[in-house]
């Protein structure tokens, strides 16, 4: 989810409609151009892989649920993805170090709770507690008193963070043990969201029903079927729902949902299979999406097997990337609604942001030649042949196929690569967090909020909450906290870029390509639109009349 935004892992396609027979999200009527504010919108989804904390989710699908039920300190811009304050009413600091959050007054959680300093104190400490084995934990990592509730070994000698002071109801201080000049552009993501008093004195009920302070709340869930949420009556923030809520469906099978979209039995689709790209525009008559995103592909490598990790094996990761024709995939399998990946970050950052054409260099440049005799001069591949784990409901069999048949033909072996898919996204997450890969597997990134800072230490930092191949690197991680205390963003992105380059040696995931937002929505609905994360942004649809 993002973060994210939450910190995310790309869920990609998904789909096997289980509501076909769902009422029309147009809710009848003439076709006028007016709007019916109880309408509901009838959108694509998939199952989280976890009960939704705000700190236990870090991939996608969670992640657009706790968005549309939670707000935050800050918001990120529906149109740029800038931070804005949303619950904050300011910010501010003297040193970079020790930051004052005043809040608005007024705000409340659906359940008529008043939203407060404690709401977000409670909500950060109980993340960041190592007995709560939150994903997201190392979010909190800056913040002084981490150390002492989430040590590296052992047990807590904490509860609570030092660095958490209330200063009345509506104010609380943060202190970080080193400068952070972007700390505040980082609390729009779902890691820091407040939670209520409810969460705490009956988590599991909670859980079956989550409370927060967002546009939206939940109605009911049924899991492999939808997720309804309707509007909230209890909601203060500016971006209030234009519709009355949002039955989110579980496909399995993404061509089924495009054909379900065409069909009218869906209004909103946030993945175009990669088989219909081609004709997507002409299908969908003016309301297919195609738009840059912050979302990164990439397969990692579990650095926690020896046989990956031994010394020299990097050159054979290195030589898998340039076995990899990019041009020609996202040319051929995605009808160029993807870009060749240049390095770890994405084109939407901008050059002055972090994004860079140059940094991967040759290691992200096609060479069957040189690719070979690398991957050789490494050992070759482990036991002499590898696999690329993806989830098998997404849209990802035919690229993966696709990869692999590019590593074989340089190979000279044309069962050197296969791919391995593995149920469903919930089950491969699983698997990647329990450390269970053996061989290559499916990664992607979509941003939490613009900053460099959120593509590289979230995935590569020593023990970052979303390290899936658990790649440890100390002059990384020194690198990675000299950014962090940078006094301007400026000098933060040229340390960034320092750290990155060492990725092109290493080589812990190879950048595979850009993804754009693509999507596409019914005639029946309105003011559909995906933000920079590639998330639709779903308060703002309207169901015509």
């Amino acid at each position: 989810m993002r973060g994210t935004a939450h910190i995310s892992w790309i869920v990609g396609a998904a789909a096997v409609a289980l509501a076909a027979t769902a009422c029309s999200g147009g809710g009848g009527g003439s076709s006028g151009g007016g709007s019916v504010p109880g309408g509901v919108v009838r959108a694509y989804w998939g199952d989280p892989q976890n009960p939704l904390e705000p700190a236990d989710t870090n991939e996608v699908q969670g992640g657009k649920v706790l968005d549309m039920i939670f707000r935050g300190l800050k918001v990120y811009n529906p149109d740029t993805g800038a931070a804005q304050n949303e619950v904050a009413q300011s910010i501010t600091t003297n040193d970079q170090q020790t930051f004052t959050i005043k809040l608005k007054p007024g705000w409340k959680f659906s359940n008529g709770e008043p939203v407060n300093a404690d709401s977000f104190i409670n909500a950060w400490n109980f993340g960041a507690l190592v007995d709560n084995k939150q994903l997201n934990a190392s979010f909190f990592a800056y913040i002084d008193g981490y150390s002492a509730v989430h040590p590296n070994s052992g047990s807590a000698t904490a509860r609570t963070m030092k660095g958490l002071k209330k200063v009345d109801d509506l104010t609380f201080t943060v202190t970080l043990t080193q400068k952070f000049s972007l700390f505040p552009d980082t609390l729009g993501y779902s890691a820091y969201y407040p939670l209520p008093k409810a969460f705490f004195s009956d988590p599991a009920a909670w859980l079956k029903k989550p409370i927060g302070n967002g546009p939206y709340v939940i109605d009911s869930y049924t899991k492999g079927s939808k997720m309804q949420l309707r509007k909230s009556s209890n909601f203060s923030g500016p971006d209030k729902a234009q519709n009355g809520g949002v039955d989110l469906i579980v496909y399995t099978d993404a061509n089924t949902a495009y054909t379900d979209l065409q069909a009218g039995n869906l209004d909103v689709i946030d993945i175009i299979p990669a088989a219909q790209l081609a004709n997507a525009a002409s299908d969908l008559q003016g309301r297919f999406i195609n738009q840059p995103a912050g979302i990164i592909q990439t397969l990692s490598f579990p650095m926690y097997q020896p046989a990956w990790s031994t010394p020299g094996a990097q050159k054979v990761r290195q030589g898998l990337s340039m076995a990899i024709n990019r041009p020609q995939i996202t040319q051929r399998i995605f009808n160029n609604s993807r870009t060749p990946a240049t390095d770890w970050t994405s084109p939407v950052l901008g050059q002055q942001g972090g994004f860079s054409k140059t940094i991967c260099g040759q290691a992200c440049t096609y060479d069957p030649a040189r690719a070979k005799t690398l991957i050789q001069q490494g050992g070759g591949l482990p036991g002499g042949k590898m696999t690329i784990s993806y989830n098998a409901d997404g849209d990802h069999k035919t690229w993966v196929d696709a990869v692999c048949n590019s590593i074989n033909t340089v190979l000279g072996n044309n069962h050197a690569c296969v791919g391995n898919p593995i149920g469903t996204f919930a089950d491969f997450r699983s698997q990647v967090t329990d450390k269970k890969m053996t061989s290559a597997f499916r990664t992607g990134w979509q941003m939490d909020y613009p900053l460099i800072q959120d593509f590289l230490e979230p995935l590569y930092t020593t023990n970052g909450s979303s390290n899936d191949a658990h790649f440890s690197n100390p002059q990384f991680d020194k690198l990675a906290n000299q950014a962090n205390a940078a006094p301007n963003s400026a000098a933060a992105v040229a340390t960034w870029q320092d750290a990155e380059k060492i990725l092109a040696v290493q080589m812990p995931a190879i950048p595979l390509w850009y993804q754009n937002a693509v999507g596409g929505y019914s005639d029946k609905v309105s003011g559909v639109k995906l933000n920079s994360f590639s998330v639709p942004v779903y308060y703002r649809i309207a169901v015509k009349s």
